[in-house]
Parts: structure tokens; sequence; C-alpha cells
């Protein structure tokens, strides 16, 4: 076994753990919390960590054992009706969880752009339409290539999914389906996520630099304000500059990051004739399996409610006093006094233009 594979093996078995144990327990703060199944973003995570589920319980671990075990190549290479249910499976949990990040994008930008009409705008059943669609999408790509027979195990990447074959029967049409898939698909959501995501950072630097400009009005009226005090606000300002790109870099990155290497071997792969190294092939899959790893954090547990409601199950399973445990003190009241990010989920977060500006303020001795 080749030294590559069994980091890749190592690489993907961690990806696994990581993946199940993450969005389990975004599952379980779903159903625990009522206040986020009131949220309609809910929706959107919810059917992101179902797709990240199943995606960890049967592309993965085929994966696995393709890297681990030379006979099962060998087998899945004759084909086999399993092996196409999975590889129908990887197309549709791919696309869907792709047209989900746009849908989330779309929403986190009506409820900082529009924060005042919000409600009006986005509710359930329009949540329910955009689940809707991107079920039919997917659907839709991943029957017709069931239905012409392009899905099955494919050596470069170790995995039942569409075939690298430009077709048994018709070449042509595997690269129109192939190209369409990919430019209806991640292309499709890679635009709306800059798009989106770039209107609110533009939203958002705007209200920071007006909270600037009145919290810098205020440090130079107090003039016995004591210096301490002083760089705490010029910091925190510092900071909130930085959390609203740092948060949209991390939305937009991952994606790219994930998907892209994936989504250019799969262009190539249909244009050349040169063989393509089955390592990178190997790479590119773990990395599009490493996103099912990485959304719960990045959309779900590194949030106030979901990071709240894991800290009261952690304290109700060790079966100790609520009321101990949250005991206010210094640094949760201050951490509940922080101005709330511009890219919060819309149950989170107040309107940006009703935001300012807290800072201790204190006498000279």
């Amino acid at each position: 076994m080749h030294a590559v594979d069994v980091a890749a093996s190592v690489l993907l078995s961690a990806i696994i753990v990581v993946s199940l144990l993450s969005n389990l327990l975004v599952l379980i703060c779903f159903l625990y919390n009522p206040e986020i199944r009131k949220q309609v973003p809910a929706l959107f995570i919810l059917n992101l960590t179902f797709c990240n589920l199943l995606q960890s319980v049967s592309n993965m671990p085929l994966t696995l054992v393709e890297l681990l075990t030379e006979e099962h190549r060998r087998s899945h290479a004759a084909g086999g009706g399993f092996c196409q249910i999975v590889g129908f499976l990887d197309t549709f949990l791919t696309t869907n969880s792709m047209l989900t990040m746009a849908a989330l994008s779309i929403d986190r930008w009506v409820a900082v752009v529009f924060p005042l009409s919000y409600h009006s705008r986005i509710r359930h059943r329009d949540a329910v339409m955009a689940l809707g669609y991107t079920w039919a999408h997917s659907l839709c790509f991943s029957t017709a290539a069931s239905c012409r027979s392009w899905v099955g195990y494919h050596q470069l990447y170790a995995s039942c999914t569409l075939r690298g074959v430009r077709a048994k029967a018709g070449g042509l049409n595997f690269v129109i389906f192939t190209v369409a898939l990919h430019t209806f698909t991640f292309l499709l959501a890679l635009v709306a996520m800059c798009v989106t995501y770039l209107k609110v950072l533009k939203v958002a630097r705007f209200h920071c630099k007006r909270i600037d400009v009145i919290t810098m009005q205020t440090l130079l009226l107090l003039v016995d304000i004591h210096p301490s005090v002083r760089q705490k606000c010029l910091d925190e300002q510092k900071r909130r500059r930085q959390r609203a790109t740092n948060k949209i870099s991390t939305f937009i990155g991952t994606f790219v990051v994930c998907f892209t290497p994936y989504v250019i071997t799969r262009i190539v792969e249909l244009f050349t004739t040169e063989p393509i190294n089955p390592h990178w092939g190997v790479l590119s899959k773990c990395l599009v399996y490493s996103k099912a790893a990485s959304d719960p954090f990045v959309y779900s547990l590194l949030r106030h409610q979901y990071r709240k409601t894991c800290s009261l199950l952690a304290h109700k399973v060790l079966h100790r006093s609520q009321r101990d445990s949250f005991s206010p003190g210094p640094d949760g009241n201050a951490k509940r006094n922080d101005i709330q990010e511009a890219t919060n989920a819309p149950g989170e977060h107040t309107s940006i233009r009703q935001q300012a500006i807290t800072c201790p303020m204190r006498q000279k001795p």
C-alpha cells in the first residue's frame, strides 16, 4: 500500500469522525432548543446537516474501504447496483449542499441589507420553497446521470461517483452534462455567495465606520477618561472592523478550497487525454468530504445560540446546577454587551442601524 494512500486513509478517517460528531451535535441542538427551530435559516442548516450526515455514512466509508482494500476496487470497477446507488447519492448530496450554502448566503444578505423587513421577505414558506428547488435541482441531475449509466466506480477518485469515461456510448452528451452540472451548481452557488456576502460586507463596513466616528467623538469629549479604557475602546473598534471580514472570508474561502480542486479536475478530465495523478484525484475528493466536517463549525456551532445550547446540554449531562454554572461575571457581562456581528443569523441579530458601541467609563482617581 502506497504511503500516500495511507495518509489519505488517515485523513479521511479523521474527516468521518469529525463530520459525524459535529453534525450530530448540530442536530441535537436543533431538536433541544425551540428558539433555534423557530428561525428560518435553521431549515437550511438542517438540510445541510442532513446531507453531511448521509454523506458521512455512505460515500466516505466506501471511499475509505476503496483506499484500504484493492479487492473492493476491482469488484466495483466491474460495476454493481450498490455502487450505482452510492454514485447517485454522491451527485445528489454534493449538489444539494452547494445550493443550500447559496440559499444561506441569500438569507443573510436579506437579513443584513433589509433588517426591518426581513421577517416579511423571508418566511418559513419561502425557505421551504427554496429547499424544494434545491432538492428538485439535485434530483434532476443525479437521476439523469443514473438513467444514462454515467454513475459508477471511478478509479481516479477511488469512489463511486460520476464516471470519468467520456462515455461508453455518448461522449459529447456526457461532456455537456458534466459542464452543465458544475455550471448550475458550483458556479451558480459561488457567484451567489460572492455577490451576497460582498454586499453584506459593504453594509457592515459602512455601519462600523459610523460607530467608529461616534466612538472617537465620545473619546475626544471625555478628556478625563482613563487611558486603559480608551485603549480598550480602540481595540474593540479594530476587532469589530475585522470581524465581518473574517467571517465572510471563512464562508467563501471554505467553499472555494473544498470544491474548486475537484470541479477543476472534473473539467480537465473531460478535455485531456493525459492521465491525471490518482493521488491528486483522491486528495480533491477528500477536500470535498472535508466540507461536511467544517460546515457545522462555519454555520452553526460557533454561533452564540448553538454554543449556549451545547453548554446547557453539557451541564445537564454532568448534573451541574444551572444557577451556579451561569452565574454572571465580568466576562459574561462584557460578552453580552458586545456588538453583534453584521453577519449573524437573523434569529440572533438585531438591526445594524440600531447598534451602538458601549465602553465602560470611569474617572481618574
